[in-house]
């Protein structure tokens, strides 16, 4: 009987843990294929909702997803660990040690065979260099660093209510990146500012609280259409919240952020979220990166270096065109492992792998429970059917159910949305402890 083909997919996000699911459901449960998910964390949470792990709005013990179970459930094992090397001729991939929390190691450095390898590595904070941001910015790439910045928010708001309501020190929260992570985590921050005083927990209200939210380009969300940015703006205008476009930060130190033109913007917390980038090991593997680390692939997502690798998601560099490259979204690593299924078995029954071409379903960005805005079906040009409001924020949460119907089934979705709802009603509307 001929060996199974192993398929190792390293990286559990929102692509990765999408694509070794349904590779586990199709071919490893039928053993046509040996299925095998590679990650450094034990537990997946969709990424684009760490902001509001970041202010205690959503509770990542109830969201996040256990990888050993899931594998044991969807046809796929699991391997702790952070990939730190890859041997193209051997067919193999290093992984680094693992130890505990008091430095003791637990496993040793370990190496896992491959015949077809998928890299689904995400992506990180890109701080462009700028001198301090390393060490006096928060960043929201992991849920380990959400966590961090909202015990640092906790910590910072009892500081600041010492006293009555009346003594209660002015708070200021500076925030680098006017994309949507940026922009979301502001609305956050207003919403949990409010429920922080009505719990008990803080004597700080909004009029006590400034939000800096600070831009290179000459709009936030440049990213996406004149006029969500445009609407977005308005929003948070009206919210209170003070917006600095144009303006690059050329040093971060424990005070707050030195400007281009030499002005101070000083904040009691500071958080970079402005652009992502590789992660440095991509350009440590011997494949082809783009200067941000990404890894270069064909239209068929392979590498250009390797028949046999492939990438997806943020990790990924897939032209779209002359000088452009497919979009570092959730959209696009939910497409992407679609495609890089499909070619998985074309690959291995020698037949023609297909292109992957990127459709733009439109954009989403949610302000808290304060308003949601964006457009669907396409938004180049400001094309697309715009929504607002309750419609808008109905399409957000059914991105994440989406996700969810994807690495779950119909099923147990719905279930989970049940049981959200009455979380809603029995649970805090905030994670104070």
């Amino acid at each position: 009987m001929a060996e199974q083909p192993r398929i190792v997919v390293v990286g559990g996000g929102a692509g990765g843990l999408e694509l070794v699911t349904k590779l586990g459901r199709k071919m490893g449960k039928t053993g046509a294929a040996d299925v095998v998910l590679v990650d450094a964390k034990p537990t997946h949470i969709w990424k684009p909702l760490l902001h509001e792990v970041a202010t205690g709005a959503l509770d990542q013990s109830l969201d996040e997803v256990s990888y050993p179970a899931h594998a044991r459930t969807h046809g796929y094992r699991y391997q702790l660990g952070a990939m730190t090397g890859l041997d193209r001729d051997a067919r193999t991939i290093r992984l680094a040690p693992i130890h505990d929390d008091d430095g003791a190691q637990v496993l040793g450095e370990r190496e896992l065979g491959y015949d077809y390898l998928v890299l689904a590595m995400g992506s990180v904070s890109n701080d462009f260099g700028t001198p301090g941001v390393a060490e006096h910015c928060y960043f929201l790439d992991s849920t380990r660093q959400a966590e961090s910045f909202r015990r640092a928010l906790l910590n910072t708001f009892l500081r600041h209510s010492e006293g009555g309501p009346e003594d209660a020190a002015k708070l200021s929260i500076a925030i680098v990146g006017g994309g949507a992570t940026g922009v979301e985590l502001s609305a956050e921050l207003l919403s949990a500012t409010d429920m922080f005083a009505n719990y008990g927990y803080s004597k700080i209200d909004r009029s006590q609280l400034d939000i800096h939210l600070i831009e290179a380009a000459p709009r936030v969300l440049p990213a996406l259409p004149e006029r969500i940015g445009a609407s977005v703006a308005a929003e948070l205008d009206r919210l209170g919240v003070a917006i600095h476009v144009d303006t690059k930060i050329t040093e971060a130190d424990a005070a707050g952020f030195t400007t281009n033109d030499g002005s101070r913007i000083d904040a009691d917390l500071t958080v970079w979220a402005a652009g992502v980038r590789g992660a440095d090991t991509l350009s440590q593997l011997g494949l082809t990166t783009r200067p941000n680390h990404q890894i270069v692939v064909h239209e068929t997502l392979a590498s250009v270096d390797d028949a046999r690798i492939f990438a997806i998601g943020d990790c990924a560099a897939c032209p779209m065109g002359e000088n452009k490259w497919v979009p570092p979204r959730a959209q696009s690593a939910h497409q992407m492992a679609s495609t890089v299924y499909k070619n998985l078995r074309a690959a291995m029954d020698d037949k023609p792998l297909k292109s992957f071409k990127y459709r733009d379903f439109g954009s989403l960005i949610s302000l808290a429970h304060f308003d949601a805005v964006g457009n669907l079906m396409g938004g180049g040009a400001g094309r697309g059917l715009l929504v607002e409001g309750r419609l808008a924020k109905l399409f957000y949460v059914s991105l994440y159910r989406m996700h969810q119907r994807a690495i779950h089934g119909l099923v147990k979705t719905t279930l989970k949305a049940v049981v959200d709802g009455i979380n809603s009603v029995l649970r805090p509307r905030l994670k104070l402890h």
